[in-house]
């Protein structure tokens, strides 16, 4: 009687002492912890109209303080889109995947709250759009790195990365981590996303870092650096290297001039804020990659007293345009500064109408800005943008990268053995001609689709007997194919067989601007049938009579915030509608959404952003509340431009030059980039009057560049014709165009390098040939004549056959006396990137020939029969080292 008395009086203290021990605090600094949830009411107030969806969780009796804690932490800080567009389930299982990954690697007890907070719990690298991968890539990586190092499994993780995805350009929307999976491969920005999503799902903490702009060269690039130990370190995403602290970019990167992150919630670390709100900071890392120096600027106004709340943007030179690479205001002596690199920065600082610009050089202590510039004046001025130098890198042991190359060689193929089972040009036509389709139209979208292509095979065999299947496909971009489930298409095209069009709509506008689900540069997601039954078919026909109707209810219903969508990824249009917040862009491809969903044409214009909609073929601006009538539905007039007499290069568009108009203090640029009336001049442009500026910039050798800027008004019912010419660049080599040199090649030995490696530090030779015909012949024979020299120099020289020109019996022995460094292959993609860069419609005028400085600059460019090209290489070779 006595133990069993014991013994339940024992058993109730064990309960006494279980119920009432305090559970572990998340957020651990009671301050910290007071501020987050103050915030975090502010969020639930804001976003009470989706407080279902997001905050029930909270609610769960099972949650602990610790989970409770980080999902608060998240939703006060997180973007729009995030509110707008997932579920408290969704951010449930964001925490939880995180701490399983801390409480199962030993390095999860050795990362810091603040870090982990910060740098692994939250689910979103940058823009990409979101899923389950952080669970996915766990279960995947868990056993292959667990009994390693941290910095061992940072550099494990990188390989593993480089299995399933590899470097290739494409648009700038973001893919999800395992979108990009499937398709296996990607833009850098969509390679470090991936990367950094892939170290926080095993708990190391990573970031994406990234140059806005290059200034040595056109271009950007960003990559990924994890904290190991105690410190950051960089890797190239998805391009492993042997050690930490090695890639590719690491010498462009000590010539940059910015390199920042952005940090998610309230952040404390030491580096220094470029950027700091409520929501998020952008932190400057350029100090870890380059030297630098602090630039100081003042504003002042036209009495030279001192402007307090002025707009400061410090630009660089990069796609023909001047770039921000971060914006400050203005203290109450009219001063800002930032930590920047040591090259030259355009300070361009406005407040309304008023602005003012000047270079800040290397040398100056303090920059004063004068607001003294309205909009109208016309004149033209020229300016030179000088950058900082080359710097020496570490090199690897050629032990250590011949070891890496066989790690890198064998992961290629375990991708390619993936990308083998996409299908086939053979499988797609026979199953085109059974379901009686085009072979030519079906192979077309299911080899653009990658690794969703049974998706787009399943909606092209849902929809094969709509006649308006493949024009419907072709308002697709190649990564909306990539990505989109057959549902989702599906949603959007079935809506026209019973969808009423506006009165007026023309044949020809229905597939592209009415059943396209393609918008802007949002995900495709299914909104059309949802925002159909948001209004009543009284509703709805009111709106096809009356589109100010439309235009009203979302001026009254949508709150416009561009802060707090701080990533710009652009939130769908139902998650507008939910949310009843949104950025701009965002309300405007809501606008363009609901009209389609109308059956009105609505479309978001190419060259300036503004959503329109068509009036019997008109098509008219959609004036929102709070913004300008005196900027909507403006006076036309034209714009002609021409290239210019005695250029050596025909000028492209975001290369050479490019046309900016006037608004709110700045200059913005036109965006013309793949715009078919922009290929070839003379062209014509029909724009809004207002004050516009032309700027035509070319690139020395040095990276440095001459730019020259031609100021105008163009009035209503009128036009203007613009002369693209180049400046000319005083003591040095003009850069024609770009190839990147970071582009990897199949050798004849069936090794791979970059055509940085082939370039040896020095430069590249390159000769696309037609090697059966007399003109390429040509140049085969004039390069034995400076043989001698060119294998003195030591660069590369790559011949290149296209593919269409090679034949079986090629044998590239039988042309003798060639620099022993030449190399051969069969490749098209990088003809195309040459021709490309240089503005060139090749056709069959073999060769071209091509002198690459080490960065990837074109300082020679001949097409086709010229005798005397190796001596002319050799002498810009010459001329290039002498400047050096």
């Amino acid at each position: 009687m006595k133990r069993s008395l014991f013994i339940s009086l024992l058993s109730t203290v064990i309960l006494i002492v279980s119920c009432t021990k305090k559970e572990t605090h998340f957020l651990k600094n009671e301050n910290y912890r007071n501020q987050v949830l103050a915030q975090f009411e502010k969020r639930k107030t804001e976003a009470a109209k989706r407080s279902k969806a997001l905050f029930s969780v909270l609610e769960k009796e099972e949650l602990t303080l610790e989970q409770k804690e980080a999902l608060e932490f998240l939703y006060a800080y997180m973007p729009l889109c995030d509110l707008a567009d997932y579920d408290g389930e969704f951010f449930l299982q964001q925490v939880d995947a995180a701490f399983k990954a801390r409480d199962y690697f030993a390095w999860g007890k050795t990362v810091p709250d603040d870090i982990f907070r910060h740098f692994v719990l939250v689910y979103r690298v940058n823009n990409e759009y979101l899923d389950t991968a952080r669970s996915a890539f766990f279960e995947e990586l868990k056993d292959r790195i667990k009994n390693l190092s941290m910095a061992d499994a940072v550099l494990e993780v990188n390989h593993w990365c480089h299995e399933k995805v590899c470097y290739r350009g494409t648009d700038g929307r973001t893919s999800a981590p395992l979108a990009l999976v499937r398709t296996s491969w990607g833009r850098c920005g969509e390679e470090s996303t991936f990367t950094a999503a892939a170290l926080r799902a095993v708990g190391i903490p990573a970031r994406q870092c990234y140059t806005p702009r290059w200034v040595h060269t056109d271009d950007n690039h960003a990559w990924v650096e994890a904290w190991v130990d105690g410190k950051w370190h960089y890797i190239g995403a998805c391009e492993p290297e042997p050690e930490l602290d090695v890639a590719w970019f690491t010498g462009p990167a000590k010539r940059a001039m910015m390199v920042h992150t952005n940090v998610f919630g309230l952040y404390t670390g030491p580096e220094e804020k470029n950027l700091e709100t409520p929501l998020y900071s952008k932190i400057n890392l350029l100090g870890n990659y380059a030297e630098t120096r602090p630039v100081k600027v003042q504003v002042v106004d036209e009495n030279n007293q001192p402007v307090e709340g002025a707009k400061v943007e410090f630009m660089v030179y990069n796609y023909a345009e001047f770039y921000p690479i971060s914006t400050n205001t203005t203290d109450k002596e009219g001063k800002t500064s930032i930590i920047s690199g040591k090259g030259d920065l355009m300070i361009w600082a406005s407040l309304k109408d008023q602005y003012g610009y000047t270079k800040s050089n290397v040398q100056d202590e303090m920059t004063v800005v004068k607001l003294d510039r309205k909009p109208g004046a016309e004149y033209e001025e020229q300016i030179v943008m000088n950058v900082p130098g080359e710097q020496p890198v570490k090199k690897l042991s050629p032990e250590a990268i011949a070891k890496n190359t066989v790690r890198l060689t064998y992961e290629d193929s375990v991708r390619t053995a993936y990308m083998n089972t996409f299908i086939q040009q053979e499988q797609a036509g026979q199953w085109a001609e059974s379901e009686k389709l085009d072979k030519t139209d079906v192979w077309k979208y299911l080899n653009a689709a990658q690794g969703n292509w049974q998706e787009i095979k399943n909606f092209i065999a849902n929809e094969k007997n709509n006649p308006q299947l493949f024009p419907f496909l072709a308002t697709l971009s190649k990564k909306d194919l990539r990505d989109t489930p057959a549902e989702y298409l599906s949603n959007h095209l079935q809506t026209g067989k019973t969808l009423e069009i506006k009165d007026g709509t023309t044949k020809n506008q229905i597939v592209s601007y009415i059943l396209s689900p393609r918008i802007e540069s949002e995900l495709i997601r299914p909104w059309r049938i949802f925002l159909q039954t948001q209004r009543s078919s009284e509703d709805r026909a009111e709106v096809r009579k009356n589109i100010s109707y439309l235009i009203d209810y979302i001026s009254r219903n949508v709150k416009i915030n561009d802060d707090e969508n701080y990533y710009n990824c652009r939130i769908t249009p139902q998650g507008v509608y939910e949310l009843g917040i949104a950025d701009v862009r965002s309300r405007n491809i809501f606008f363009v959404a609901a009209c389609r969903s109308l059956g009105i044409p609505a479309r978001i214009e190419p060259a300036t952003g503004k959503p329109q909609y068509s009036e019997n073929g008109t098509w008219i601006d959609a004036a929102f509340e709070k913004e300008s009538s005196a900027t909507a539905n403006l006076p036309k007039g034209k714009i002609t431009l021409k290239n210019g007499a005695g250029n050596v290069i025909k000028p492209g568009y975001y290369s050479h030059y490019t046309l900016a108009y006037f608004k709110d203090g700045e200059f913005r640029t036109l965006d013309l980039e793949g715009n078919p009336v922009a290929a070839n001049f003379p062209y014509t442009l029909d724009l809004d009057e207002g004050y516009y500026r032309l700027m035509i910039g070319s690139r020395a050798n040095d990276g440095s560049v001459t730019v020259s800027t031609k100021h105008f008004e163009l009035k209503g019912n009128t036009t203007q014709t613009l002369e693209i010419k180049m400046p000319q660049i005083e003591n040095k080599l003009m850069v024609k165009g770009i190839v990147d040199m970071n582009s990897v090649v199949v050798l004849n030995d069936q090794s791979k390098a970059s055509l940085k490696e082939l370039s040896k530090g020095k430069g590249l030779m390159l000769c696309f040939v037609d090697p059966g015909k007399e003109p390429s012949k040509h140049i085969l024979q004039d390069l034995p004549a400076v043989q001698e020299a060119l294998e003195t120099w030591g660069g590369g020289v790559l011949f290149v056959v296209p593919g269409d020109k090679f034949s079986k019996g090629f044998d590239a022995s039988v042309f003798k006396n060639l620099p022993k460094q030449t190399q051969w292959i069969v490749d098209d993609a990088l003809l195309k990137a040459a021709a490309g860069a240089l503005q060139l419609d090749l056709g069959d005028n073999f060769p071209l020939t091509l002198y690459l400085s080490d960065n990837g600059g074109i300082l020679f460019s001949s097409v086709g029969y010229r005798i005397g090209t190796g001596e002319e290489v050799l002498k810009i070779i010459r001329l290039e080292e002498g400047m050096k």
